[in-house]
């Protein structure tokens, strides 16, 4: 029997050259792949890094919301039992940083910086409540909130490393006052648009403030 071994490999490969060489997406540089070679197959694992390659134009950025989401995704199959996490999982902590530009959001009740803007992971909102079932709630709910995130979903930060090692969900606390901030689980939370988020830290946003970086013009003063 002919050994197949590498072959998805190889097209993935193929597939991601065209890809960045004539700028196509995934779907174009497959076909173009399979006009020359049609019995050519990816699978489905190398397909979803193809895709996320498309999303991120072509190229690896660590920073992008979806590679980070791609990233957490694949712990529990390398780390099942979530101990000795890579420390590049975790985002730098904003009490570490002596200056960020980026958007601070710190606990409500005792003012610590917890994570930065730079680390939500956004995703498409969902439904609704109305993909709960819970018709007495649906109805009282105005139709421009039926889709509102209740939540912040973020990769990791430093000060969760304690919470998070060998345990696969539970609360996220404030490491200052240990107020409730939030939950996680490495399994995936549904958000309450109805989007279900894998894996999910999730922080409400009612116990976090919104702190933006303001820039101001240096105005200098000439005498007449």
């Amino acid at each position: 029997m002919q050994d197949h071994a590498g072959v998805s490999r190889s097209a993935a490969v193929v597939t991601a050259f065209i890809m960045k060489t004539d700028d196509l997406t995934f779907e174009e540089a497959h076909n173009k792949l399979q006009a020359v070679k049609p019995d050519v197959k990816i699978n489905d694992g190398f397909v979803k890094q193809l895709k996320l390659y498309e999303v991120m134009g072509c190229k690896v950025d660590l920073t992008s919301a979806d590679y980070k989401q791609y990233r957490l995704q694949k712990i529990i199959d390398k780390y099942p039992e979530l101990q000795n996490l890579p420390r590049e999982l975790f985002a730098l902590d904003p009490m570490s940083l002596e200056k960020t530009d980026d958007v601070l959001y710190r606990c409500r009740k005792c003012r610590r910086s917890l994570f930065r803007g730079s680390s939500i992971l956004n995703h498409v909102p969902g439904t609704g409540p109305i993909a709960f079932a819970h018709k007495r709630f649906t109805q009282t709910l105005r139709e421009e909130d039926q889709t509102k995130c209740t939540s912040y979903f973020i990769e990791p930060v430093q000060w969760m490393e304690p919470a998070l090692l060998g345990v696969l969900d539970g609360q996220l606390l404030c490491p200052k006052c240990r107020s409730k901030l939030g939950s996680f689980n490495w399994y995936g939370d549904q958000c309450s648009c109805a989007r279900w988020v894998t894996p999910a830290f999730q922080i409400h946003k009612n116990r976090v403030d919104e702190m933006k970086h303001l820039k101001f013009s240096s105005v200098r003063n000439v005498s007449s």
